[in-house]
């Protein structure tokens, strides 16, 4: 088993922040947002990054290329969080072990909740976890359904839960601890079979848990780390908060 590598979604143009600059690369507290992310991983005991990029490609490496931990994968179309975790795979397949996905703008990440992720993957001799948090706020956020035992079932999105569905307080922040060979595997099974045409990392636990595999949820985290960052007035909030903990 090795030890644990971390993906870093950060391909994204952030429209919304209103600015020439890749949203990720917006500072929060003296720092980029990416940069507080690669912060959490390595305190959960991760010495490999693989951060993908794509819009403004060139900049994001000019930035980002000091850290000597960081490697870079290239999404040039925007076909998804499924394909963007793919664009790793090439940098990955020989990887067997642990692998944390993260989103390069959620930059109140924890080290402990990562650390706590991936002591539950292999505490439950699990495939997946998704890093889960529970909150009264959930508008807008994927909820976390599980069977009558308790055990995770499935994510449903907001457009898709029924009304039942909607009142679950257990939210996905978009955090994730894979076994690796097990993500490749069930990202090749991956079809865009929604709206947006779009290859969905959240079908993976899915697909593993259809396999057979053991598959989790664990509310690890809290509701401030599933923050993801995409106007102004986010990141000021953002930057309150990170604040308020020092």
């Amino acid at each position: 088993m090795s030890e644990p590598v971390a993906i870093v979604l950060a391909a994204g143009k952030g429209t919304r922040m209103k600015s020439e600059l890749p949203k990720v690369l917006h500072e929060v507290c003296g720092k980029s947002m990416v940069e507080h992310v690669f912060d959490a991983v390595r305190g959960a005991g991760v010495t490999r990054i693989v951060c993908v990029i794509g819009h403004k490609a060139d900049l994001m490496r000019e930035a980002l290329g000091k850290h000597r931990d960081v490697e870079f994968a290239l999404q040039s179309e925007q076909k998804g969080t499924g394909h963007a975790v793919r664009m790793a795979e090439p940098l990955l397949k020989d990887h067997h072990g642990p692998v944390l996905v993260l989103a390069g703008d959620t930059p109140l990440l924890r080290s402990a909740s990562l650390r706590d992720l991936l002591d539950e993957l292999t505490s439950q001799s699990a495939v997946c976890v998704v890093g889960s948090a529970i909150t009264e706020n959930n508008t807008g956020l994927g909820r976390v359904v599980r069977d009558s035992a308790g055990r995770f079932e499935r994510i449903v999105e907001e457009k898709d839960a029924s009304p039942e569905q909607k009142q679950i307080q257990e939210i996905n922040t978009g955090c994730y601890a894979f076994d690796s060979q097990s993500l490749w595997s069930a990202l090749a099974e991956v079809q865009p079979n929604n709206t947006q045409g779009e290859y969905y990392l959240t079908d993976c636990p899915a697909i593993l848990k259809a396999r057979g595999k053991n598959v989790a949820a664990a509310p690890k985290l809290d509701i401030h780390e599933a923050m993801g960052v995409n106007t102004p007035q986010q990141l000021a909030e953002v930057e309150t908060v990170l604040k308020s903990r020092k």
